[in-house]
C-alpha cells in the first residue's frame, strides 16, 4: 500500500489492537473441541489432510484428485473417521494421565507406617495390643518434627471409656514406643464383631492434637492365642458411619458370676470386677460402685450395694450376693446390674448398665440361660456396660 504525499497515516483498530497486545504472529487459542474433532462425512474439498490406514497423508482437494488416480469417497470417510478416532483416543488418555509435577500427593505414603502386633488371650478375655514403632511420620510441627503418640479405639461404640493411649514422644518422625496396651472383658461375640481403630496423633501443649493417620483391623482376622504382627501404612481419617452403629455407647466392662444354688435354693450373684469404666470426675477418674437388683420385686427388697471404690477405672470387688428363690421362678426373673460414681453433697453419676434374663440377647442371655442349666455352677462372663439405664424408672 503506497501513500501519497501530505496524507495523514491511518490505522485501523484491529490494527491497531494487534500492534500494541500482541506484537509477535497471533496464535489461535486451543478450544476443547479441537482435541475432540468432530468431522461430518463428505468433507468439502477444502477440508484438511488425514492419516490413510497406512500412515501416509491423503488430500482431499480437487486439484490433487483431477492430478493423482481417482478413489472411493467412502474409503476416505472411513480413513477420516478411524484417523480422527484414534486422535481422540489419543487424547483422551493423555488427560487421563495425572500430571506428576503438579500432583499433590497425601496419599498413605506420606502419612508414615506403623509397627504392631496384636495377641488374644482367649482364656483372661483380654486383648493385648503391642506398639512397637512408627517410621517416617508426616511433620506437623514448624521444625518439621512432630510429638507423635498412638491411641486405640474399639468400633463400634468408640467412647472415652474403650480408649487406650501411650506416652507422647517428643520431637521425632520415627518413634520407639514398645508398649503394650490391653483391653480386658473382651468376649468371642466382640472378637467377631468389633474393629481396632489405631490412630497416630500428635500432640500440641497450647492448642489441639492434630490427626496425623490412622490403621484399622477388624478382630475377626485375629485366632485366639496366637500373635499377628503388622506393619500398615497410616491412612486419612475415615468417618465413623453413625447410621450402621446401632449399638448403645459403651461406657465400660464388668465380670459378673451366677449360681443358682440347689442347697441354699437361691441365686448367688458375684461382682467380681470392671475395667475401662467411663471417667466421670474432673481429675479423669470415677469414685465407682455397683447395684443389683432382680426384678419384678413388688417389696423393693432385692437392692445389693457393693463398696465403693476410690479414685479408679478398673475396681475390683469381689462380692457375692444371695437372693432366696425358687428355681422355677428364675425363669419369670430379671437381674439388673448398674455402675455408679459416688460423688459427696451431690447425686451419684450413672455410669452404665446392663440387663440378664429372659429378655436379654447376645453374651447376656446366654450367660443367664447357662445359669439355669447348671445348678450349683459357678459361671463367669465379661459384660459390656452401656449408656442405657436398666428399667430406667429408678434412679440412684
Amino acid at each position: 500500500m503506497t501513500q501519497r504525499k501530505g496524507e495523514k497515516t491511518t490505522i485501523s483498530i484491529q490494527e491497531h489492537m494487534a500492534i500494541d497486545v500482541c506484537p509477535g504472529p497471533i496464535q489461535p487459542i486451543k478450544q476443547i473441541s479441537d482435541y475432540f474433532p468432530r468431522y461430518p462425512r463428505g468433507l468439502p474439498p477444502t477440508a484438511p489432510p488425514a492419516l490413510s490406514r497406512t500412515g501416509s497423508l491423503r488430500s482431499t482437494s480437487t486439484s490433487q484428485k483431477s492430478e493423482g488416480p481417482a478413489t472411493d469417497p467412502k474409503q476416505d470417510e472411513d480413513d477420516l473417521d478411524q484417523a480422527f478416532g484414534a486422535t481422540a483416543l489419543v487424547a483422551s488418555k493423555k488427560e487421563e494421565e495425572p500430571d506428576v509435577e503438579g500432583y499433590d500427593s497425601d496419599d498413605s505414603t506420606t502419612l508414615g507406617t506403623l509397627d504392631f502386633s496384636l495377641l488374644y488371650d482367649q482364656e483372661n478375655n483380654a486383648l493385648h495390643c503391642t506398639i512397637n514403632k512408627a517410621k517416617g511420620l508426616k511433620p506437623m510441627d514448624h521444625n518439621g518434627l512432630s510429638d507423635p503418640y498412638v491411641k486405640l479405639h474399639l468400633l463400634p461404640g468408640a467412647s472415652k471409656a474403650n480408649k487406650l493411649r501411650t506416652k507422647t514422644l517428643r520431637n521425632t518422625l520415627n518413634p520407639v514406643w514398645s508398649e503394650t496396651l490391653t483391653y480386658y472383658g473382651i468376649t468371642d461375640e466382640d472378637m467377631v464383631r468389633k474393629t481396632l481403630r489405631i490412630s497416630v496423633c500428635d500432640e500440641d501443649k497450647f492448642r489441639h492434637n492434630e490427626f496425623i493417620g490412622e490403621t484399622r483391623i477388624p478382630l475377626k482376622k485375629l485366632k485366639p492365642n496366637q500373635t499377628k504382627n503388622f506393619s500398615n501404612c497410616l491412612e486419612k481419617q475415615l468417618p465413623i458411619d453413625k447410621t450402621d452403629d446401632k449399638s448403645l455407647e459403651e461406657r465400660g466392662r464388668i465380670m459378673i458370676s451366677l449360681k443358682y444354688s440347689s442347697q441354699k435354693c437361691g441365686l448367688v450373684v458375684g461382682i467380681i470386677r470392671c475395667a475401662h469404666l467411663a471417667a466421670m470426675d474432673a481429675n479423669g477418674f470415677s469414685d465407682p460402685y455397683v447395684k443389683t437388683y432382680l426384678k419384678p420385686d413388688e417389696n423393693k427388697k432385692s437392692k445389693h450395694k457393693t463398696a465403693v471404690k476410690k479414685k479408679t477405672l478398673n475396681p475390683e470387688f469381689n462380692e457375692e450376693f444371695f437372693y432366696e428363690i425358687k428355681y422355677a421362678d428364675l425363669s419369670k426373673k430379671t437381674l439388673e446390674v448398674t455402675v455408679w460414681d459416688y460423688d459427696i453433697g451431690k447425686s451419684n453419676d450413672f455410669i452404665g448398665g446392663l440387663s440378664l434374663g429372659i429378655n436379654a440377647n447376645g453374651e447376656r442371655l446366654k450367660h443367664w440361660f447357662d445359669c439355669l442349666k447348671n445348678k450349683d455352677k459357678k459361671i463367669e462372663r465379661w459384660h459390656t456396660l452401656t449408656n442405657e439405664l436398666p428399667g430406667s424408672g429408678y434412679n440412684d
